[in-house]
């Protein structure tokens, strides 16, 4: 007979909205039918599964096996540890994964690397993209938000399963990244047109903050100034494109030159 949702496992779910938490434990929150479905399906495996009795009643073997413990919840019960204002049926806690970096990634690919991204939807989005193209790796500078928040993991739709997300200071990789030739890409608002751009197989493809781009201090290591034409005189409203829409559109031109992994 499964058990219903203890307070300690609702608190425990709870806390790990928070970073520091999430950290301390290597755990993370999935939310989402589909998403924990096919994060099972995948073969990963889950510490805690809650959901509602009719879900998890309706759910194969493969899924509920996945999990080395299972809870009912009410529909209440997961709106309060929900982080989400309509939540789904289930939410699961998984272990965070543990991938070693090495500077070998980043030859004889594409890697994607953000500066400051804080909005938790744009760095789902990238994720998504980035998994889309197959592109496996993003650095992030330790001021972004965490991969493992969980809206940025709602984001996703699934696709974090996908990509690997380190974070660590950008000044020095990129500097030894550009002093051993691998290319470094940066998206500006006025250079050499995407389009026209020499693109190539390998190479970091440097994205800014939201308002900001990118700074003086990371741009010096640019070897490759890319923008993406826009119109041809100010519109008022209109300054620049969002990050995630930028990254699309400059990775699917990568994408369609046969830079393919």
């Amino acid at each position: 007979m499964l058990k219903m949702i203890s307070r300690n496992q609702s608190k425990m779910i709870l806390s790990l909205q928070k970073r520091k938490v999430r950290e301390e434990n290597s755990l993370f929150v999935i939310e989402g039918d589909k998403m924990v479905r096919e994060y099972i399906l995948a073969g990963n495996r889950v510490v805690l599964m809650a959901g509602k009795p009719e879900w998890i009643d309706g759910e194969s073997a493969a899924v509920t096996a996945g999990a080395d413990e299972i809870v009912t919840v009410s529909y209440d019960e997961l709106r309060r540890i929900s982080s989400l204002r309509t939540p789904h049926n289930v939410l699961a806690v998984a272990p965070m994964k543990k991938v070693q970096f090495s500077d070998s990634i980043l030859s004889g690919r594409l890697t994607l690397a953000l500066e400051c991204v804080q909005d938790p939807g744009n760095l789902g989005t990238i994720i998504r993209i980035a998994a889309w193209f197959g592109i496996e790796n993003i650095i992030c500078s330790p001021d972004s938000v965490d991969f493992y928040n969980p809206k940025v993991i709602q984001a996703t739709m699934g696709a974090f399963m996908h990509v690997n997300v380190w974070y660590m200071p950008l000044d020095g990789l990129l500097a030894k990244a550009a002093g051993e030739g691998i290319p470094v890409y940066g998206t500006v608002m006025d250079s050499t047109s995407v389009y026209g751009s020499d693109l190539g197989s390998e190479g970091i493809i440097l994205f800014g903050n939201e308002s900001r781009g990118i700074s003086d201090a990371l741009l010096r290591h640019v070897t490759n100034r890319i923008t993406i034409p826009g119109p041809g005189k100010p519109i008022a409203g209109l300054e620049s494109l969002n990050v995630s829409m930028a990254t699309a559109i400059v990775c699917s031109e990568f994408f369609r030159r046969g830079n393919r992994h």
